[in-house]
């Protein structure tokens, strides 16, 4: 284990780089995990890790000591509270973050199988909240269309807890285009001239379509979608939050074809 105390180390300055650019998480294929469960959730699924940053005062912690056993003690640093308190993307860190090598992306999505596609979701806590549901109803491919947050930006990966790597990322120029080949039914929720979601049979594989918090889908991706999609709410109530509206959706597909 290397121990560093100056905050114009070299390695220091890559993490401040990587928490504040995109670009440079780009540019570098590397990005920060905070906190021992994604650490431990990546080396589970054998996500490479390029190297990990202990506070000095969780070293002692079982669930970091046991964490340090299973990376390259030339990849551990040591450094103080403060100075590693800088280097996370939360107000009160867990005291070790890491580095991730971004996997790189992987093959075309299986058009006969379930998809979840974002349509310029802007806020990392929403694409974090929608990665982590889609992990949790089952569903693999997920689509992120232009204007989307960055899939392994921090603050998506802290809000996906871990849903990251059980899952398959797309990262999609022109989602529309893409959507036309899908073989199964296109699903997106809308107001008008739509059937409320308990009446669709949604058993057959869907590609279930969800747009900006403000926008919503736009119109090339929704004129892709056949099928519109209606949540049941009390009156008076005009919209969900869009990870709370994927929620209800793909849970309700999955209690049909499980109950």
């Amino acid at each position: 284990m290397k121990q560093i105390t100056s905050r114009d180390n070299a390695q220091v300055k890559q993490v401040k780089r990587l928490l504040e650019s995109s670009r440079a998480r780009r540019d570098a294929g590397l990005t920060i995990l905070d906190g021992p469960h994604l650490l431990v959730a990546a080396l589970e699924h054998d996500i490479q890790l390029d190297g990990i940053f202990v506070a000095e005062s969780a070293l002692a912690r079982p669930e970091i000591s046991a964490l340090m056993g299973r990376v390259a003690h030339d990849r551990q640093y040591l450094l103080p509270d403060s100075l590693l308190a800088s280097l996370s993307p939360v107000e009160t860190p867990a005291g070790i973050v890491g580095l991730l090598v971004i996997p790189p992306e992987p093959t075309p999505p299986d058009a006969e199988t379930d998809w979840l596609a974002l349509d310029g979701v802007q806020d990392a806590g929403n694409v974090g909240a929608l990665l982590r549901t889609a992990a949790a109803a089952g569903i693999r491919e997920i689509l992120l269309g232009a204007g989307c947050a960055q899939p392994w930006s921090p603050k998506v990966l802290r809000a996906a807890m871990g849903a990251h790597f059980v899952l398959r990322l797309h990262k999609v120029e022109d989602l529309a285009d893409r959507l036309a080949v899908y073989r199964g039914t296109i699903a997106a929720t809308r107001l008008d001239g739509a059937s409320a979601l308990w009446e669709c049979d949604l058993r057959g594989p869907v590609a279930w379509v969800f747009g900006a918090e403000g926008g919503g889908v736009t119109s090339s991706v929704a004129a892709q979608a056949k099928l519109g999609i209606t949540i049941p709410m009390a009156p008076g109530v005009e919209s969900l939050n869009v990870a709370a509206a994927a929620a209800i959706c793909l849970f309700e597909q999955r209690r049909q074809r499980t109950g």
